[in-house]
């Protein structure tokens, strides 16, 4: 294998793999704090657009974090975007 597909495959690798993860639940990207839940200020590292309107609909238990259910929850609706897509 050439090191351009070797490379392009790793690459696609670690896009699906950081996709799923995304689409789980809470990206790890994102999860400054690794509590495997978001705030508003971490969400916006990856949704600079984000509004705090936005966010709050998305937190439905009124927390002020996103869990993984609430992230999956408003990636199924369309609220928000997995990371790349």
């Amino acid at each position: 294998m050439t090191r351009t597909k070797t490379a392009v495959l790793g690459a696609t690798a670690m896009t699906l793999t950081a996709t799923l993860a995304f689409a789980q639940g809470v990206d790890p990207a994102l999860d400054a704090n690794a509590d495997g839940m978001l705030s508003y200020t971490e969400l916006t590292v990856g949704y600079p657009d984000m509004t705090e309107d936005g966010f709050t609909a998305m937190d439905t238990n009124g927390d002020g974090l996103l869990d993984a259910d609430e992230v999956t929850a408003a990636v199924d609706a369309g609220t928000l975007k997995p990371m790349g897509g």
